[in-house]
């Protein structure tokens, strides 16, 4: 016949066990809630992530269009007639894009250009 203190004792190891399975179960849906929030988290990173890119990609067009501007400014009727054949050749070129740069780079005075002038 069990005894008040065995039905305790009873009672305390049932509560023990329900205890580690409710655990169990908030722990799970802890982790899926945590598991959905890392996916959302991810997801705006990557929206941030595309907006941040196109900015800097603005950003870049907009730096090299001032560079050539202010490159063109500083030059001479005459150089920048030589410049404009030298863009309107390289334009014609198939691998246009890499020789643009190249030309860009040539027509830049440097600084021991500018000190002569």
């Amino acid at each position: 016949m069990p005894t008040p203190i065995t039905n305790g004792l009873k009672d305390i190891f049932l509560a023990g066990i329900g205890a580690m399975a409710i655990t169990g179960e908030k722990a799970s849906e802890v982790v899926d809630k945590l598991i959905a929030r890392g996916e959302l988290t991810v997801d705006q990173g990557k929206e941030i992530n595309k907006e941040l890119q196109h900015k800097a990609e603005g950003a870049l067009e907009k730096a090299r269009v001032d560079a050539l501007e202010a490159a063109m400014a500083a030059m001479t009727p005459e150089e920048r007639a030589a410049f404009a054949a030298k863009a309107a050749e390289i334009a014609a070129k198939p691998d246009a894009e890499e020789a643009a740069v190249e030309a860009v780079e040539d027509s830049e005075p440097t600084a021991s250009e500018d000190e002569q002038a």
